[in-house]
């Protein structure tokens, strides 16, 4: 049977609007009963014009249907306007605390998920859980009164018809179960499908230049062409199943109608019934019948919704690898940016290799050092870990003199500030992209950022200033416009650590001056700590940290490094072609 779980977790959702619910269910309740009226007062009507032949009543009994039906669309208004308007509520609820959920993991969960697979289940599967509130709960306790309403009309009318008529219970129960958890895995198979081709889609058009210079469009259409097989195939699956469950149980309930008309029509011709209360039974067959028919689409609607709901629900069910301490520490102010690395090591997961190994350090406040080494040495890694982007496998990391783990991550990351290689801009605003290192920012603020980060020089000379769109990922941008406009946030937030990814490696000479003035004044009285992969940028470190296969091998200045010889004297005469000797 299906795990009502899932279910059962969005019953607190449903809390708030309790008062508005139980109004809808009133008037869902008031609707269900005109219905089953509805067979009574025919019979009457046609006993009234076929064997009483009583004109008054023939018209009292149709201005009474006409009341009823009035009363009906009434309820009918009501209770779909509350529980619509109540379900895109609760969805948008959910689908805000999914998000918010999401965008505090960490890290390490984003480097395992595609993002859009995350947006499709942020869209596709709420929809269907939003399908299921809206309409799928509404038609649930419709059908079930129509179905308990309808058998105790027919117990009432004619117990033995009544019999006929409910011996395809057993037969329709037992198909849901059958054809059920075959549709609730078919369903989830769907789902699975397009969250992985809508991840392909969003990653093809986020490198839409990449894809385009090397002409890969026919490629990538044919990569997403086979993924749209497979969903196609997993629907048609899907199709098969519910076709053949609503084929076997709309002839079972139809069958069973057919066999009450027959048996009734016998009892009419031997007089024991007459044709208007025939007629009646009849109708409340027929009710009883697509309130069963109906039940079994429901079910099988909610075998789907079910699977969408433990798909959201296994994202909010999903932990963050690092989280806020208990009982966090404040963090003394004003920050000095003393950072200490003691006997640290790391790996990404249990199982995978070792990428920082006993790594000890002391960077003082104000201090520049520049991590070199070769690609996997370890450099950004041990960068990342600062801010607590991961956690360490073992030693600790502390931010003038606290352990990172015991601060609160706003704290910690209020006091860090990271200019990567390839900056981040949203899809507003150059004033918005500059404010978003602080929400509270005057314009003044922003101006005087951007001033301080040579930004405002190409800032005052666009279309519309602060207000020019950038479009998505800052396209409308040159990178060294991005770079400053990174660093103009750096301003703004004014952090005691900057952590700088060699900002200018991707710059023409130009632009990389302009960035490198900005930078100088952006370090001036900051720790600071520089991923170097060009060892021309190291000069204005105080110190440099040579790393290689996830250790410190050496340390020291510049030019104490080129006398000492070893391995950062090699790196920089590959580099640049110059042959150093030691001294």
């Amino acid at each position: 049977m299906v795990s009502p779980r899932p279910l059962a977790r969005l019953l607190p959702r449903l809390a708030p609007y309790r008062g508005k619910l139980i109004v809808a269910f009133i008037c869902l309740v008031v609707a269900a009963a005109a219905g089953l009226v509805f067979p009574l007062v025919i019979g009457y009507l046609l006993d009234a014009a076929f064997e009483l032949k009583d004109r008054g009543a023939l018209d009292r009994i149709a201005l009474a249907l006409l009341a009823i039906f009035a009363v009906q669309g009434l309820m009918n208004f009501v209770q779909v306007y509350l529980l619509s308007s109540t379900t895109e509520r609760i969805v948008a609820k959910l689908r805000e605390d999914t998000f918010a959920h999401l965008i505090n993991l960490s890290p390490a969960f984003f480097t395992e998920r595609r993002t859009g697979e995350l947006t499709s289940r942020l869209s596709s599967d709420l929809a269907l859980l939003q399908s299921l509130l809206g309409t799928w709960i509404s038609e649930l306790s419709r059908q079930i009164l129509f179905l308990v309403g309808g058998i105790a009309m027919l117990t009432i009318t004619n117990p033995g018809l009544t019999l006929t008529t409910l011996a395809v219970v057993p037969i329709v129960v037992t198909a849901a179960i059958f054809f059920g958890r075959a549709l609730r895995k078919a369903s989830t198979g769907v789902q699975d499908r397009i969250a992985s081709a809508m991840g392909t889609a969003d990653e093809a058009f986020a490198s839409i230049r990449t894809v385009q210079s090397f002409t890969r469009e026919p490629i990538e259409t044919q990569r997403f062409r086979s993924l749209l097989d497979g969903v196609v195939s997993a629907a048609v699956y899907r199709a098969k199943l519910r076709a053949g469950f609503f084929g076997v149980v709309g002839f079972v309930a139809f069958a069973s109608v057919v066999a009450v008309l027959w048996q009734g029509g016998a009892q009419v011709l031997a007089g024991r019934l007459t044709a208007g209360a025939l007629v009646s039974f009849l109708f409340y067959a027929l009710t009883v019948a697509a309130a069963v028919g109906a039940l079994a689409s429901l079910f099988g609607n909610f075998q789907e919704a079910v699977g969408a709901a433990q798909r959201v629900f296994e994202l909010l069910d999903s932990r963050a690898t690092v989280a806020d301490p208990v009982s966090p520490v404040p963090l003394a102010r004003p920050v000095r940016g003393a950072v200490s690395l003691e006997h640290l090591n790391f790996r990404y997961g249990a199982d995978s290799p070792a990428v920082l190994t006993d790594v000890s350090l002391e960077v003082a406040p104000g201090e520049v050092i520049a991590l070199v080494g070769r690609s996997g040495a370890g450099k950004t890694t041990l960068a990342s870990l600062v801010p607590r982007f991961w956690d360490v496998t073992s030693g600790s990391i502390s931010l003038d003199g606290q352990d990172v783990r015991t601060l609160a991550l706003a704290d910690l990351r209020g006091a860090i500030g990271i200019v990567p290689q390839e900056p981040t801009l949203f899809s507003g605003t150059v004033g918005e992209n500059i404010a978003y290192a602080r929400a509270d920012a005057s314009l003044h603020d922003i101006e005087a950022a951007a001033r301080a980060a040579h930004a405002w020089e190409f800032i005052e000379r666009l279309p519309d200033g602060l207000a020019t769109l950038v479009g998505e990922r800052g396209v409308k941008l040159s990178g060294g416009q991005r770079q400053r406009i990174a660093i103009a946030r750096m301003f703004l937030k004014n952090p005691a650590v900057v952590i700088l990814d060699e900002a200018t490696s991707s710059l023409d000479s130009e632009s990389e001056q302009l960035v490198e003035a900005a930078l100088t004044r952006l370090l001036q009285h900051r720790t600071t700590i520089i991923i170097a992969h060009r060892l021309s940028t190291v000069r204005r470190a105080h110190r440099v940290i040579v790393m290689d296969q996830g250790r410190i091998v050496e340390q020291g200045s510049h030019d104490e490094l080129i006398s000492l010889g070893g391995l950062y004297s090699s790196l920089y005469a590959r580099q640049f072609g110059e042959v150093v000797l030691p001294a």
